[in-house]
């Protein structure tokens, strides 16, 4: 009953923000991501007769509201399969995380996967993408892979994520880390304060069926700039919520000036940003070593990546 499962974080295209039900984690609105490979979360599970249940990321015990989100997940696979056990989980990013980098989302997914396979569920993905959202609403989209779009639903039934296209279609997924500490949870807590809000989720249902339009057509460039454009409506939430929640860094915002200046020199580079400082910078996979040569002018670090496929189970274990 020991199983393993690898993940990759989101980087979210049109994000959700806010949650109407915070037990089940349901948003307010649909949501669409694209995975950001080669990053990835490595879970090992195991079910066992152990005295009390443990979870390690990246070498350090979990207690605490994490220990709790990991027990959600956790128990809903144990409904499901009539397993009474307890569990060890150990699970290892190969990225920075609390960052802005969803490490929340390959974190549940690959959780959600490697307790399905070790309970000895068969589900598809779009079952496992509902377990997993009990930990990270984001682990939705991870468990399915590529350009996935998570729908809201009227419940916990019909509240899951489907592949919208997988890792064939490319695009240049370039970071540039900020290493500001972030949470995620206080931002989705406080959303509905904001004036703004109710303004943002009435514009949701065009740019979401724009956005999979561009999707499903293999039009890199408008995904490139809807994200864009959905991430300045999303940090105008953030910011003008109850806590004010200014999130970005001044190198945040030097990336985002720069990324302007290199669009009116005809170069095709798009700023998006999720909760978080770090900022995603997307263009044409063509064009990625002199975007990449470009941003590195600024001093910071940067990552590049490229689409990610499905969550998936592995044979190499943790422990």
């Amino acid at each position: 009953m020991k199983s393993s499962a690898v993940a990759h974080p989101i980087q979210g295209l049109i994000k959700y923000h806010g949650l109407r039900d915070e037990e089940l984690r349901l948003p307010f609105h649909d949501s669409i991501s694209v995975c950001t490979a080669p990053l990835r979360t490595h879970t090992t599970f195991e079910f066992g007769d152990f005295p009390e249940d443990e979870v390690v990321i990246d070498g350090d015990p979990v207690s605490g509201r994490e220990f709790e989100r990991v027990g959600a997940v956790v128990s809903a696979v144990k409904n499901q399969s009539g397993v009474d056990l307890n569990f060890k989980m150990h699970s290892k990013n190969d990225f920075p995380s609390n960052v802005g980098l969803g490490a929340s989302s390959s974190g549940f997914a690959a959780l959600a996967m490697a307790a399905c396979d070790a309970a000895g569920l068969e589900l598809d993905l779009e079952e496992i993408s509902k377990i997993a959202r009990l930990g990270a609403g984001s682990a939705t989209r991870a468990v399915t892979g590529g350009f996935s779009r998570w729908k809201k639903g009227m419940g916990d039934a019909d509240s899951y994520s489907y592949q919208i296209a997988s890792e064939d279609l490319q695009m240049g997924i370039l970071i540039a880390l900020v290493p500001a500490y972030k949470s995620t949870e206080d931002a989705h807590r406080e959303v509905q304060s904001s004036p703004y809000f109710e303004s943002r989720v009435a514009e949701m249902p065009r740019m979401l069926d724009e956005m999979e339009l561009a999707i499903r057509q293999g039009d890199v460039g408008k995904i490139c700039t809807l994200a864009e454009r959905d991430t300045l409506l999303l940090h105008g939430i953030t910011m003008t919520g109850a806590g004010e929640l200014l999130l970005w860094r001044p190198e945040t915002l030097s990336v985002i000036m720069h990324v302007r200046k290199l669009r009116e020199e005809g170069v095709p580079a798009f700023f998006s940003i999720d909760t978080g400082a770090t900022v995603y910078v997307n263009t044409f996979p063509d064009r990625v070593p002199d975007v990449k040569s470009r941003l590195e002018e600024l001093g910071i670090e940067i990552m590049e990546c490229q689409v990610g496929g499905e969550a998936r189970v592995v044979e190499d274990h943790l422990f």
